[in-house]
């Protein structure tokens, strides 16, 4: 549901909106999903403060990733491209309580199961939903493709491969290998409603390293959002 039908919505929503709307969608919608969720299947209630401390959280989310320009998206795309971000929301919101109920079946069986180990039951899933997709893809595209004049392949830039796929590698390594594997851990013990909270906050996370590889310095409105997440953390933490 999440790293299968989620990340596919995700990536439609990309091209349609860009990386900053999608991701701030995608980013305030997972968490509130998944926290009515796991309270009408699970039965998992937040406290008043939890619910408040986790709003701050995507409140500044949403204030270091609005756009600081209006943005001119033609109306279809807009509409395709909300939707997309919405499924991608809930799918992100179904892995995750679907993760919070697996756990509960093992504890019920008096078995363990590690983040790592269900990290990678997990991606297994998502890949084969991407593998579906991806066939789905390339069968409608051969059906609408004409043909055109060939002159020849493009000339690639040497090493430029290895230059992609170290960075590809790198991507599955950080994100779906470590990253998913301490979100998996922190789902076994911990609600949803907390988890994905803190989670959204990576876009903020990764201003500190977008300034220092690439020189791309924080607005005043960036910064305001992260401080105003690092406190719903704070107070999210504080409240348990």
């Amino acid at each position: 549901m999440g790293i299968g039908f989620g990340d596919v919505a995700l990536f439609e929503a990309l091209p349609r909106l860009g990386p900053r709307l999608s991701i701030l969608l995608v980013q305030c919608l997972t968490a509130p999903f998944g926290a009515l969720i796991e309270w009408v299947w699970l039965h998992n209630k937040l406290s008043a403060i939890q619910i408040i401390s986790g709003l701050t959280i995507l409140v500044g989310v949403g204030v270091a990733l609005t756009p600081g320009e209006h943005i001119k998206i033609p109306r279809r795309e807009l509409f395709w491209g909300i939707l997309a971000s919405v499924l991608a929301a809930l799918g992100g919101a179904w892995g995750a309580v679907l993760s919070r109920k697996a756990y509960d079946i093992v504890r019920a069986h008096g078995e363990h199961i590690d983040g790592a180990n269900a990290a990678f039951q997990r991606i297994i899933g998502g890949l084969l939903v991407a593998a579906v997709c991806l066939v789905l893809v390339k069968q409608s595209k051969l059906l609408i493709d004409r043909p055109v004049k060939n002159d020849g392949p493009a000339k690639a830039e040497p090493g430029a491969g290895k230059k992609v796929f170290s960075w590809v590698l790198g991507n599955a390594l950080a994100g779906q290998t470590l990253g998913v594997s301490c979100m998996q851990r922190a789902f076994e013990t911990t609600p949803t409603g907390i988890v994905l909270p803190i989670i959204a906050m990576t876009p903020i996370v990764v201003i500190p390293f977008a300034w220092l590889f690439e020189g791309e310095k924080p607005s005043r409105h960036s910064l305001l959002g992260a401080a105003i997440a690092v406190a719903g953390v704070i107070a999210l933490t504080a409240s348990r």
